[in-house]
C-alpha cells in the first residue's frame, strides 16, 4: 500500500511539474528585423509587464508573418504580435482599423485605439477562440513612387503596384484604378520596389530605413505626403491559455504605451530626408478623400471591412471635423 501511495504521489508530482512547464505562454512576434527591431523591443517590455498579470511569457521572434499566423492557428503559439491586416482573419472588427482613408492621421489613430481599450469594447475583442489583447499604431501608410511624375490616380493606371497577397482590399483597389497588381508580402514588397519590379508601394515611415526604401526612390522617386490608411499592430491571444482577465489588463497596458508609440513614429517620419516628400495640393485633397471613401463603402458592402468598425470610425472622424462633407451623409452610419 505504501508503495502505491508513493507511486501516486510521485505521479502527481510529475503531473504538477508538467503543468508548471505548460503554464508558460509562447508568444510569437513578427518583426521585420528580428531581435533588433522596435516591435520585439516593445514585446520584451510586454513580457515583463505580463508577469504582473500572472503570465510567464516566452517570446519567439520571426521575420515571416505568414508562418507566424499559421503557427498560431496550429496551436504552436499561444499568442502572436502581427500586423492588423494579417490579424483580420482572427478578428474582423479590429482588423478593419486599416480600412482605406478611415483614420486620416496618426493622432486620431491613437485616440481610437485608446477608446478601444475600454472594457465597453471587450465583447468585440473576442472572436471564438481568439482575443485581441492590444492594438498599437505602426503609422500612416504613404504611397511611394519610383517617379514623381506619378502624381495623380490617373497617372497610376498601367503602373505596377505591390499588393499584399492576403489582403483582398488592396487587389480590388488596384483593379479599380487600372493599375497592375503584383503579389507580395511584408517580407519582400520592399525589395520588389528597390529592384524595380514594381513602380508603387504603400508603406509606413517606420519601414523606410529598415527596408532601405531610398534605393527604390532613387533620384526620381517620391513619397506622397498624404496618408492612405493606418497600419496597425495586433497582439492576439488564445484566452484559454492565459490567466482569467489577462486580455483586458493587456489592453490597458498597451493603451499606456500609445503616447510613447506616437512619439517614436513621429520621429521616424521626421527623420526621412525632406527631398523625398511630395506634397498633395490642398485643392486635390477632397478628391482623394471622396475616392477613398467610395472605395471603403464598396469594400464594406463586399464584406472586406466590418460595418461596426466603419460606423465607429465615421463617428470619430466627424467628432474631430464635424463640418466635413461626409458628416452630413449616412452611408457609413450602418445599423
Amino acid at each position: 500500500m505504501k508503495q502505491w501511495t508513493q507511486a501516486l504521489l510521485f505521479g502527481a508530482g510529475l503531473s504538477l511539474a508538467a503543468s508548471a512547464v505548460q503554464a508558460k505562454q509562447v508568444v510569437c512576434v513578427f518583426d521585420l528585423v528580428g531581435k533588433n527591431g522596435d516591435v520585439y523591443n516593445l514585446m520584451q517590455d510586454y513580457q515583463l509587464a505580463a508577469k504582473n498579470w500572472g503570465a510567464e511569457i516566452e517570446l519567439r521572434v520571426g521575420q515571416n508573418e505568414g508562418v507566424i499566423a499559421e503557427d498560431f492557428k496550429a496551436g504552436k503559439c499561444d499568442g502572436i504580435s502581427v500586423t492588423g491586416m494579417r490579424g483580420r482573419q482572427f478578428n474582423h472588427f479590429t482588423g478593419s482599423l486599416d480600412a482605406i482613408g478611415a483614420i486620416p492621421d496618426l493622432k486620431l489613430a491613437v485616440k481610437v485605439m485608446q477608446g478601444l481599450a475600454s472594457p465597453a469594447f471587450a465583447k468585440y475583442m473576442r472572436n471564438g477562440q481568439y482575443e485581441v489583447a492590444g492594438v498599437i499604431p505602426v503609422g500612416d501608410a504613404f504611397l511611394m513612387v519610383n517617379d514623381r511624375s506619378i502624381n495623380s490616380v490617373a497617372k497610376a493606371a498601367g503602373k505596377k503596384i505591390a499588393v499584399l497577397d492576403y489582403d483582398q482590399a488592396q487587389k480590388i483597389m488596384v483593379q479599380q484604378i487600372g493599375a497592375q497588381a503584383v503579389s507580395a508580402d511584408v517580407t519582400n514588397f520592399g525589395s520588389k520596389f528597390n529592384n524595380g519590379q514594381v513602380d508603387i508601394i504603400g508603406a509606413p515611415a517606420a519601414v523606410f530605413r529598415p527596408l532601405e526604401l531610398h534605393k527604390g526612390l532613387g533620384t526620381k522617386g517620391a513619397i506622397v505626403n498624404y496618408p492612405i490608411l493606418q497600419v496597425t499592430g495586433n497582439i492576439i491571444i488564445r484566452p484559454d491559455k492565459f490567466p482569467a482577465g489577462f486580455g483586458q489588463k493587456s489592453r490597458e497596458w498597451v493603451k499606456g504605451q500609445l503616447p510613447r508609440a506616437f512619439g517614436i513614429l513621429g520621429k521616424m517620419k521626421a527623420d526621412i530626408p525632406a527631398k523625398y516628400w511630395m506634397q498633395v495640393p490642398a485643392a486635390d485633397q477632397p478628391g482623394y478623400q471622396k475616392m477613398m471613401r467610395e472605395s471603403r463603402i464598396d469594400l464594406t458592402k463586399r464584406g472586406v471591412y466590418d460595418k461596426r468598425m466603419m460606423k465607429l470610425l465615421w463617428q470619430f472622424r466627424c467628432k474631430e471635423a464635424p463640418t466635413n462633407f461626409e458628416c452630413g451623409l449616412q452611408d457609413e452610419n450602418y445599423k
